[in-house]
Order: C-alpha cells, then structure tokens, then sequence
C-alpha cells in the first residue's frame, strides 16, 4: 500500500512506546481465544472421558485466567490507542502546518486545486494515523488468530480450511477496488464539500450576519448550501449501493461455506470421526477464521483507504518550494528599489497584468502608485513582497535581484498595511504586537504604534483595555473567574479595525521600506486628514509605496506614478502631473469636481 513506510514512521516517531505496547496488547489479544478455544475442547473431551477433577479444574482455570487476561488487555488496548491517536493527530498537524508554513509565495494559496487537496490533508492529519494504527494492529491481530486457528483446522480437515481461506480471496480483491473508488469519489466532491462548508461559514459568521439579515438571503444561502449537499449525498448514495452489493454478496459467500462446513462436521460427529471437543473446536475454529478474515478486509479497506488520503498529506508535507529560495540576507537599503521592464500575470491561462513596468523607488522617498481597479497596484505590493516573482524582468533591491535574497530577510525590512487586513480574533495588545513579535510584549512600543495610529484612545475605553478579546466568538478571560464569568469580547467598528491594522505596520517603524495600500479607505474624512498628516510625517526621509485613489491624500508624494493597462503611462510630482493634463489631472479634476459647489442654480 502506498505511503505506508510514512505512515508508520509517523506512529513511531510520535509514540514509540506506546506502538511496542500496543504491539504486545495485540498479540496477547489474538492468543486469547485460540488459547480459550483450545482449552474448551480438551475441557468437553476431559468430561466426556471421565477425567479427574484435577484436571477439569486446571482447564477451567485455565478459562478464567484467559479470560481475564483476553478483557484487562482490551482496555488497556483501548487506552494505547486512544493515546497513540492522540500524539499521531498532534504531529501530524505540526507537520502539515509546518509545511503550510514554509510556502513563501501566495500562488498556491491562490489555487483551487491546492484547496481541495489541503482539505484532505487536513482531515487525513486527524484520522489516518490513528486509522492506520488500528487497521495495522487489526490485521495483525486477525493474522496471529487465523493462523492459530487454521492450525485447529488442519488438524480437523484439512480440505476445510483451505476452502475458509480461498472464501476470503474474492472480499480482499473487491475491497481494493471499491477503496480505489471511495477515493476517486472524496477527490471529485471535494469542490463541492467546500462550497457547503462556505455556504454553512456564512449562515453562522456574525460578520456576516448583518448583510444576511438586511438583504433577506438567509434562504438563498441556505439553499444553495443544501443543493451542494444534495449533491454530495448523491456521489456518496451511488457510492454506498454499489458497497452494498458488493459485500452483501461476499457475505452469502462465506455464509454458505461455513454451513457447508458445519453439516460435515455434524456428520461426522454423529460417525464418530469427530470427538464432542473437536466438534467445539471445529465451530469455533471456523467461525473465529471468518471472522478474523472479515475483520481483516475491513481494516485492510480501512487503512487502504485511510493510507490513499495520507497521500494528500504526504503531497503538502513533501511539496518543494513554491518560489526559489536563496540563503543571501537582504541588505539595508541604502539606494532604491527598481523596477525593470516587469511583466506578470498570475497563470498561462490569464492576461498579462503588469507589462514591461520600469520604475524607481528611490530611497528615502514616498512613491504614490495611482489607477483604476484592475490596473495592477496591489500585484505591484506582492511582488514588492516576493508573494510572487515576474514572469520577465526583474525587481532590484539595491542593485540586487529579490530572487538571490532569502524571502524572510527581504520581508523583515519591510511594513505594509494591506488593503484586505486581517481581523484577529485576538486581544487589542496581540492584534498590534503581530507586527513585530519582538516588541509583542512591549506595552510601551504598542501603545506607541496605537497613537500615531489613533487608536490609543479606543483601545483604553475597552473593558480590560490592550487586553480586551477582540471578537465576539471568543470572551476575554477575567483573573480568579470561572468559565461563566468570562467577559464577551468587544468587535470594532470598520474604521478602527482599520487603525488597528495601520498600527500593527507602524509597530516596524525600523524597517526600509514601508506600503501603505489603501491606508484610510474606511475612515471619515476628519479622520483620513489626521491619518495622512501623521503618515506625513512618519514617512519623512523613509522609503515608502502608497496606494490610494483617494488622489488628494498623496498630492504630497515624492513623486506619483500612474499605473494604466499594466504600464506606467505618467509619473512625476502633483504640480508636474497636472501641468502634462494627461490621465493623473483628468483622474485628480473628476475627484475634486465632487468637492465643488454645484453649478447654474443648484444647491450647492
């Protein structure tokens, strides 16, 4: 079976120990009805010949001691596993998360088919250790108890128990096709699973409750999630019949020849071939061999199957890197960044979105990056951020290519509020601290970044203050109070939450190169003035990209660049800009035209 080698260097890397316990509880639990059935039989014969109690007593001690061994090693059994699962389940998902971890680009994360797989990752890092765990150590235990029964049935007929074995022939064959099957199917509804867990996210989101509640598309949404569940439920229903059918008629099969086998041994009882104690024997025997041959192909199918998903995980935890990584450390920048001749898109099968862009940042200078929607301002940041690398050209830092520099040196250089923030569901104190987990637990430093941020005051007013939860989902614990007692945390409104992200790039005030991507797009128009006349002076000889459309907020940049079609089509100071009248002045005159007193006898 594929990915069985990992799997087991999973369970024995997480739980060594417990693995040799659970191999020793194992055996001694398919010892324990050959032995019980063994001295069943000499017990039978031993009465039926008049034997001494001496006898009949060792032999029904013998019963009772193996029964007592066969339950205390079935819930110590129990326990091993329910610990082994536990420490695999663990591993496995630092592993997977590791792995996630190390992706240093944004393409895979951009990528359906990576989604689909990841969910399975995901769910194989909980289940499949364990699942294999307990199938190997099913099949293992099935192994040692067909084998010592086969050795009862030899003894008995040995035609008999050839034909139990070749029984189970059709069963392991049929399992591995419809295991086969069972997985084609979980890959194909992935998508589909996906877009119900979307749909369920959004019912029960309290940030999306409002629109869901206003607009009256609870039941649309819900709808929609039943029909990808209906969906589902088809793919799993055609799955389940063709199961059905399959293993209810194995199970005919092996019916018909433990009857077989039971008639031949009435007989030949009542003939006097068989002794009382070798009838017993040769009942149980058969009866335990299909059993154990049964069991065998569930586990088999459980942990093929289970062992088919690991592959999923195996694919993410074994995935090379997704942008090349080079060991240089990214240099102070002392001259500027470059641009040269870049050109992107994000697959062969979408348009170019940056073509041939050649641009200087100089250092020590704020760059304004101006376009309509679409036009390629925020790819610009993420290939400022080496999320991604150019198809063509090349994008220089201090001379030096970012492909030659090692991605997390280059990112520490650098601040950024992005346009999509985060929102964490985190206190006050630790959503700012992110920025710079250095400075994590430094009161003084957070607080700092709050106030150039604006946020200072806010953020005191809160129940518990910097240490106030965030969110609604999650309570904000309260010292020497129980679980009822906790306070509910307190959720922020658009334009603080705004603050706060534009605080948490403050907080790497001594990095190189800052990008602001729509740093005030939520707030009012007092508070965008404060927030500009702060950024003013914040970025004052340091090297900075803004983004906004808000022409009017970097009418005092260094310089402007005018991204149009994938291309810089202008650039230079406000003044200069307007002077050319080209795509900035029209862009700044229609901005500003909504400023101006209505015209001829309208209101102004």
């Amino acid at each position: 079976m594929p990915h069985l080698t990992a799997a087991v260097a999973l369970m024995w890397r997480a739980a060594p120990r417990i693995a040799l316990g659970q191999l020793v509880t194992t055996v001694v639990l398919a010892g324990v009805p050959v032995v019980t059935a063994w001295l069943t039989k000499l017990t039978l014969d031993a009465l039926t010949t008049g034997a001494p109690w001496s006898r009949l007593l060792g032999y029904t001690a013998g019963l009772a001691g193996a029964g007592l061994l066969g339950a205390v090693t079935l819930h110590l059994n129990r326990y091993l596993s329910g610990e082994a699962e536990r420490r695999v389940s663990l591993l496995a998902r630092e592993r997977l998360h590791t792995a996630v971890n190390r992706f240093t680009g944004l393409a895979r994360f951009e990528t359906p088919g990576f989604h689909d797989r990841l969910r399975l990752a995901q769910e194989s890092s909980q289940l499949t250790s364990g699942a294999v765990v307990q199938s190997a150590a099913g099949m293992g235990r099935g192994v040692l108890v067909t084998a010592g029964f086969l050795v009862a049935l030899v003894t008995i007929s040995p035609p008999m128990a050839v034909l139990v074995l070749l029984a189970a022939l059709p069963a392991v064959v049929a399992e591995r096709t419809l295991n086969r099957a069972r997985v084609r199917m979980m890959w194909r509804i992935s998508p589909t699973l996906r877009r119900d867990l979307f749909y369920s996210h959004v019912l029960t989101d309290v940030r999306a409750a409002k629109e869901v509640r206003l607009f009256g598309i609870g039941g649309f949404l819900l709808g929609r999630m039943l029909a990808e569940r209906r969906s589902a439920n088809v793919a799993e229903r055609e799955r389940d019949r063709r199961e059905l059918w399959t293993q209810g008629s194995l199970a005919a099969l092996s019916t018909v020849v433990a009857g077989g086998g039971l008639v031949w041994a009435v007989g030949a009882a009542r003939d006097g071939l068989l002794s009382v104690g070798d009838l017993s024997l040769f009942v149980a025997a058969v009866a335990a061999v299909q059993g154990a041959l049964s069991q065998m192909v569930v586990d088999y199918s459980l942990a093929q199957r289970a062992l088919l998903l690991f592959g999923h995980y195996v694919d993410v935890v074994e995935a090379g890197p997704d942008l090349p990584s080079k060991d240089r450390a990214a240099p102070e920048l002392r001259l500027g960044i470059e641009l040269r001749d870049v050109w992107f898109r994000y697959s062969p099968e979408h348009s170019w979105v940056l073509r041939g862009v050649d641009l200087f940042i100089p250092h020590g200078e704020a760059v304004a990056v101006v376009g309509l929607n679409g036009e390629g301002k925020s790819t610009l940041v993420k290939l400022l951020c080496r999320f991604y690398d150019p198809d063509r050209g090349a994008i220089l830092w201090d001379g030096v290519d970012l492909r030659d520099m090692a991605p997390e040196t280059l990112r520490s250089r650098i601040g950024a509020v992005f346009q999509d923030y985060m929102e964490y569901d985190l206190t006050a104190m630790e959503n700012i601290g992110l920025g710079d987990l250095d400075a994590l637990r430094d009161r003084d430093r957070v607080k700092a970044a709050a106030v150039r941020a604006g946020v200072h005051d806010t953020i005191t007013v809160l129940p518990r203050g910097y240490d106030t939860m965030l969110s609604r989902i999650f309570p904000s614990p309260a010292d020497g109070q129980d679980d009822e007692a906790l306070e509910a945390g307190v959720p922020l409104s658009g334009g603080q939450w705004q603050r706060l992200a534009l605080a948490r790039a403050l907080l790497r005030d001594r990095r190189d190169l800052l990008i602001l991507d729509e740093p005030s797009a939520g707030l009012d128009a007092e508070a965008e003035h404060g927030i500009h006349s702060m950024l003013r002076a914040h970025r004052a000889g340091r090297t900075s990209v803004l983004i906004s459309h808000r022409l009017g907020a970097i009418r005092d940049a260094d310089r402007i660049v005018v991204l149009s079609e994938g291309r810089v089509t202008e650039q230079g100071g406000h003044a200069e800009l307007m002077e050319r009248r080209g795509r900035y002045a029209e862009l700044f005159a229609l901005q500003a035209e909504g400023y101006q007193p209505h015209l001829e006898g309208e209101p102004a």
